[in-house]
């Protein structure tokens, strides 16, 4: 039996007719950028993020690098971030020439709350905060400890849509929530897509002309601008996976519980969630001390696996000039030799699971 680590055409399948129906919506609409469909998916997941104001983007990327700018955050700035996040959140702060602060994850893969008070200096302007694999951080704490500072703080959701901390969704603690739908997310479109999240009429505003070469009306530029619109027709495929979000995030919750209750090895140490948090599961990330003889043990049974992430941004050969050195965090350090993310998706079988079970298992 072959497993995939993601397969996509599945949840495309369940509800085929209504994608389908969608995209033939805006071929014939004869309008595809910035038009009804948009308007109505920022709408519909303002509301669903229990936030008052959406902005679709072009990507989740820019969800985060236009965050930072409409925050007025540049050279020189500092911003807080855990180490052991992807590189598009620390690209978020770079790209406005701000310097980012890591500080180590703690045990269920997020940033450690308890570390961010050392980490703040008077040239601290924001935390940056990632819900990595799809589990809300400790984000009480954290949003306290920028209140109490007087911080911005910035929510990277690329991997949590739907994910609460003490039943309020990722995205609504802070003053921007980054989302990207990239295909392989919980929420993905058909192609790249982001959004940004927020209470703030002014920021939205911001945001909402950074997207359009920096103006409100045609031709007449405010500020310099980009160009990171949501396209009609992937707010169009998104409006359809959005009514059916809660079950598609119930379903992974269920294919991890399955993960959870089988496997049985002592090789291998299962991810954990904080209590007052719950998890989406983006990924099902597991850790074993060897995990290359383990992925490879996997591959020759034919089933596949991913490593996120096997080099830290503080490691990576573009920050070399940040000045990090190997050992300075040694806990995310830890993790990248360790993570192993399992086959996990729409529509995976019981059948599929059960094989990848067995296999972990016997190693």
């Amino acid at each position: 039996m072959q497993i995939k680590c993601n397969v996509l055409d599945r949840q495309f399948q369940m509800h085929q007719e209504e994608y389908e129906e969608a995209a033939l919506r805006v071929l014939r609409s004869g309008w595809y950028v910035l038009g009804k469909e948009v308007e109505q998916f920022e709408q519909e997941f303002a509301a669903y993020t229990g936030r008052k104001y959406c902005v679709g983007l072009n990507s989740g990327l820019d969800a985060l690098i236009m965050s930072v700018r409409a925050l007025e955050i540049g050279e020189g700035d500092e911003v807080i971030v855990q180490a052991n996040t992807y590189i598009a959140t620390v690209l978020g702060i770079t790209e406005n020439k701000a310097v980012p602060v890591f500080i180590e994850p703690d045990e269920f893969f997020n940033m450690d709350a308890q570390k961010i008070e050392k980490a703040i200096t008077p040239r601290t302007k924001a935390i940056m905060v990632t819900h990595l694999y799809g589990q809300a951080s400790n984000m009480n704490l954290i949003a306290e400890l920028a209140k109490r500072h007087q911080l911005a703080l910035i929510e990277d959701c690329a991997q949590s849509h739907g994910a609460c901390y003490e039943g309020k969704m990722t995205g609504s603690f802070g003053i921007s929530g980054c989302f990207s739908f990239y295909p392989t997310k919980n929420l993905g479109a058909f192609g790249d897509a982001g959004a940004v999240v927020t209470d703030d009429k002014e920021f939205a505003d911001q945001i909402r002309m950074m997207r359009n070469y920096g103006s409100r009306i045609r031709y007449y530029n405010e500020i310099q601008g980009l160009n990171s619109r949501l396209d009609e027709m992937q707010a169009a495929l998104l409006r359809v996976k959005l009514k059916y979000i809660n079950a598609l995030n119930e379903e992974r919750r269920r294919l991890a519980a399955a993960y959870d209750s089988g496997i049985k090895n002592e090789k291998i140490i299962l991810p954990k969630v904080r209590a007052g948090a719950d998890s989406i599961y983006h990924q099902y990330v597991i850790r074993c001390k060897e995990r290359e003889k383990l992925q490879k043990f996997l591959q020759e049974q034919d089933i596949q696996t991913q490593i996120h992430y096997p080099i830290p941004p503080h490691l990576a050969k573009c920050y070399r000039h940040l000045g990090h050195k190997k050992g300075e965090f040694p806990l995310t350090e830890q993790y990248a030799d360790e993570v192993l993310s399992l086959p996990i998706y729409t529509g995976m079988t019981d059948d599929e699971q059960q094989y990848v079970i067995a296999r972990l298992n016997e190693f």
